[in-house]
């Protein structure tokens, strides 16, 4: 049993030692971890400590970057207070100065007003008084008014008793004869006055007419259908003809001007009723003659530069004219049809020199008159514009040119001028009448005009319109004075069955409305071209 107690003893020494090792060991390993997170902790503290040094230097920077915009803010606000303050002084300072002011006109009204008071107050008095000195004239007014009432009274008893007849009935015929005196004094004045304006006023128109007539001296213009051009020998003439007529009959296709070879040495004629055509083919004869070279191919390059060269001199002829007449601010675009009207004429008055002594016989009667002068001219000036279009357009000649005006911007009394001048439009502005004036004073002239030319040429133009108005048709010349219409043809809408065709609805058309002697031969030209060029 003891052993037992020494081996119990023993062992619970042993588990003891055991013990306290474990408890050693356990110990030093806890100061071990100990040192360690001690250690970390160090660190983590360094860390934290460098971390809020870091935020506080960035919340000090923070802090004084407010700080100084608080203070600029501050600062901008003293200066926006004082700023105001010192506006509020002035607007105070303005403000007590317009209340001194105020109150000083205040004062000064006060001072007038009582001024006006007293002089009222005096001024009633007065009146009062006045009142009362014509109350007591009244009274003897009305007094004396009755005692005449009842005196006129005893004379109108006595009037009426003498004469026999009342107040009424002596007033009635009172009135009625002096109504009669005046209306015959006022007759046989309006009687003299209209006899002695009438005098006067044909007087005056007579002298403005003469006058105009004698400070106009113009030219007796008459236009011919027939241009002479002078050849350099008799030769030229077989040249001109072309081997079988081809050269000729050429030229006349393409000029719609008839070529007049006779007997006449070293010259030829050329006849058309279009004067513009006419000189066209004239000045391409003339320049063939000169070259040498006639063929059909040269007819027709020359012929087309002379076309151009006569665009040309119809723009110069225009603005020649203008400026003869003193207009500067015509469209453009009138004036090419302006030009082509010295190449028309009217009765065999040429058209143009017309319009420009139209326009002087309105200036000077405007002028003596009083009237306005270029107003006048310019309506003058430009009232047979029509003309260059009535082979273009259907209807008198006035209203197409008025209309021609008005849609180019002229003045509306200008336009009024001229659809009025033939009474298409009844006149009612006195640059219409002094229009109407020009006109017929220009075509009276003797010599100005003739009928019969007139009539010629309005029946070449029908000839050519009834042609030209049907499907397919290039060109229409009217020539050999009428009695021949050469119409060409385009071969792409016109074959040589419709061409025959043509020719008889155009013969038909020609009986049916035109009137004339002998007889008008249609001659329907088909010409198909082939043209290659070689390189």
């Amino acid at each position: 049993m003891p052993q037992i107690g020494w081996i119990v003893a023993g062992v619970a020494v042993i588990g003891v030692v055991v013990l306290s090792w474990l408890l050693w060991r356990a110990t030093a390993r806890t100061q071990a971890e100990r040192d360690r997170w001690e250690r970390r902790s160090r660190a983590d503290m360094a860390s934290i400590r460098e971390s809020a040094q870091v935020a506080a230097d960035a919340m000090r920077a923070d802090a004084e970057r407010l700080l100084v915009q608080a203070q600029e803010r501050a600062r901008e606000a003293m200066e926006d207070v004082e700023r105001r303050r010192a506006e509020m002084e002035t607007s105070l300072t303005s403000q007590r100065n317009e209340l001194r002011e105020g109150r000083a006109a205040q004062e000064r009204r006060e001072s007038r007003l009582h001024e006006r008071e007293d002089r009222v107050a005096a001024e009633a008095e007065g009146l009062e008084a006045r009142a009362q000195r014509l109350e007591s004239q009244r009274v003897n007014l009305h007094e004396q008014r009755e005692a005449l009432r009842a005196e006129r009274d005893q004379v109108h008893t006595e009037l009426e008793r003498v004469a026999n007849l009342t107040v009424a009935e002596a007033r009635t015929e009172v009135l009625a004869e002096a109504e009669r005196q005046a209306k015959l004094t006022a007759t046989a004045l309006a009687r003299d006055i209209e006899s002695t304006a009438k005098r006067e006023a044909d007087s005056l128109a007579r002298s403005v007419i003469v006058t105009a007539i004698q400070r106009v001296a113009s030219e007796q213009t008459t236009e011919s259908v027939v241009s002479t051009v002078d050849l350099p020998s008799d030769d030229m003439k077989g040249r001109i003809i072309g081997r079988e007529g081809r050269n000729i009959r050429a030229f006349e296709q393409i000029t719609g001007v008839n070529v007049l070879i006779d007997d006449t040495p070293e010259s030829v004629l050329l006849s058309s009723f279009d004067p513009v055509r006419r000189e066209t083919a004239r000045l391409t004869l003339v320049d063939l003659v000169a070259d040498g070279r006639i063929h059909p191919a040269r007819i027709e390059e020359v012929f087309e530069r002379n076309e151009r060269r006569i665009h040309e001199r119809i723009e110069r002829a225009a603005e020649d004219a203008l400026a003869e007449v003193g207009i500067v601010d015509l469209h453009p675009d009138l004036i090419p049809t302006l030009g082509a009207l010295a190449y028309r004429t009217s009765y065999g008055q040429n058209v143009l020199r017309h319009l420009v002594e139209c326009a002087h016989l309105a200036g000077v009667m405007a002028a003596e008159l009083g009237l306005d002068v270029a107003q006048c001219k310019r309506a003058a000036f430009l009232h047979d514009i029509g003309k260059a279009l009535t082979h273009e357009v259907e209807g008198p000649h006035a209203l197409i040119g008025a209309e021609l005006l008005r849609r180019h911007g002229e003045n509306e009394d200008v336009v009024h001028a001229v659809e009025a001048h033939h009474n298409e439009v009844e006149p009612r502005t006195v640059e219409a009448i002094l229009t109407q004036a020009a006109d017929a004073i220009s075509g009276s002239r003797p010599g100005a005009r003739r009928e019969s030319l007139e009539a010629y040429v309005e029946r070449m133009e029908n000839l050519e319109g009834i042609a030209t108005a049907h499907e397919g048709v290039l060109r229409a010349y009217a020539m050999q004075a009428g009695r021949e219409v050469r119409i060409m043809v385009s071969p792409d809408h016109v074959d040589d069955a419709g061409a025959h065709a043509l020719a008889r609805d155009i013969a038909a058309e020609v009986e049916r409305n035109l009137s004339y002697p002998g007889q008008i031969k249609i001659t329907v030209v088909r010409e198909s071209r082939a043209t290659e060029t070689a390189h």
